[in-house]
């Protein structure tokens, strides 16, 4: 069995938020994180999929030490996060989506090579893994470019080489893929798995609310929410769960009124998600068996609902968190959860 790259025990962490000045004497309590215990192997991809505010980030704040966790303890390379972080950091490395780091003046080649001087990697070292990975990511044009002048999606390319530039042994990397376009998603993507795959030894976590770049990357799945761990094991796995269950996708005109909750209350049904689209709205049901089909097509007839498209489908991770939460990962982001 590989050694472990990280390892969490009971991990918790609550933040405390001061009350109003009328409350002073109050003092709420945020639950972050509960009880989270995962096991990553050495050479693992592993994810943590879950919506905005389930505890993602606050966990790798966690393993990358730059947040003390209130229970339990986590160990990174073999190293506890909290007794022992000096010995954490040159070990490891983190790029979050979304964030501008750099200097905007200086080059995307100046802005690299100081960063790897803050780990002390010798100059001629820096500049070869420099050309080397912006050539992979297809940026080995902008070497001489100003940080300022890239577009938000190469200046996230930027960032994503800033984390691999020192080899770390265990990468992580925090929605890397949040606000960029189909085909930047892509090439971050194929260059993760191109990483990975040229040494064994590395390991990566990826954090994600995008259930379809989960499926793609990951060796193992993490499903997380109201910072607990709800489920962790291969997509296929995760999925395979499902198959005593039968799915449906349907497309209809609007719904004039029909909720989740009609729809759960027929008999055989487990859940329906419902989604408005152009023109109508889309359902994916969860069905005990075939024959329960009937009493949907039934309550969408008496609502004078038309069936433009209905289809049998294939288990998703996004079916396994809605069995798991009991909605869909966009129904909890718009309900503003915190964790």
């Amino acid at each position: 069995m590989a050694s472990l790259a990280i390892e969490t025990e009971n991990l918790g962490r609550i933040y405390k938020i001061r009350g109003s000045k009328k409350e002073k004497k109050i003092r709420k309590e945020l639950v972050a994180l509960q009880d989270v215990n995962i096991q990553i192997e050495q050479g693992e991809l592993f994810g943590l999929l879950g919506p905005n505010g389930a505890g993602k980030t606050t966990l790798i704040k966690i393993l990358v030490t730059l947040l003390a966790p209130t229970s339990g303890w986590a160990r990174v390379a073999g190293q506890d996060v909290t007794r022992e972080p000096q010995k954490v950091r040159p070990l490891i490395n983190m790029v979050s989506g979304g964030e501008s780091s750099g200097y905007g003046l200086l080059t995307v080649r100046e802005n690299l090579w100081m960063f790897s001087q803050f780990y002390g990697l010798p100059s001629k070292e820096a500049n070869q893994r420099i050309e080397q990975l912006m050539t992979m990511v297809g940026m080995a044009d902008r070497l001489h470019t100003k940080s300022s002048d890239l577009s938000t999606g190469l200046r996230q390319k930027m960032n994503i080489v800033r984390g691999f530039l020192t080899d770390p042994q265990v990468l992580f990397l925090d929605e890397p893929t949040l606000g960029l376009d189909v085909g930047a998603s892509r090439d971050v993507r194929k260059f993760i798995l191109e990483w990975l795959k040229a040494d064994k030894t590395r390991t990566l976590l990826l954090t994600t609310h995008y259930m379809v770049e989960a499926d793609d990357l990951c060796d193992r799945v993490a499903i997380i929410n109201k910072g607990r761990v709800l489920a962790c094991d291969t997509p296929a796995a995760l999925k395979q769960r499902l198959q005593r269950e039968v799915l449906f996708e349907i497309e209809t005109s609007p719904l004039n009124g029909l909720t989740a909750p009609a729809l759960e209350a027929l008999p055989e049904v487990k859940t329906a998600t419902l989604a408005e689209i152009e023109g109508g709205a889309r359902l994916n049901l969860a069905l005990v068996s075939e024959a329960a089909l009937a009493g949907v097509i039934n309550i969408l007839t008496q609502k004078n609902v038309r069936i433009m498209h209905l289809s049998k489908r294939e288990p998703t991770l996004e079916d396994v968190f809605v069995e798991l939460v009991g909605r869909s990962m966009a129904e909890v982001e718009e309900g503003g959860e915190n964790g």
